[in-house]
């Protein structure tokens, strides 16, 4: 089933991947971590921990697996990712 998720990190389809994402799951096109801050909604750097869900406790690594309740993975994550990369 496509639910149109993308790794946070480089962009691969995680369309045979099921949900829900388990805490160590990795990209297999470049190994990233997706239970992960990055790949999360919630994840936003323009407000406080990063992280617009009030109640969750502060993550330190952003890009690192973690034991996150309020995690929810998201299609968007590629597209923060892209919009990162200097432009050739």
């Amino acid at each position: 089933m496509d639910h149109g998720l993308r790794c946070w990190k480089c962009g691969a389809s995680l369309a045979d991947y099921t949900l829900p994402i388990r805490r160590l799951e990795e990209c297999r096109a470049c190994s990233a971590e997706l239970h992960a801050c990055r790949m999360c909604e919630f994840y936003d750097t323009g407000v406080a921990k990063h992280c617009r869900e009030t109640v969750a406790e502060e993550v330190k690594d952003k890009i690192r697996a973690n034991f996150c309740d309020y995690f929810r993975p998201t299609p968007a994550a590629c597209s923060r990712a892209l919009r990162r990369l200097p432009h050739l």
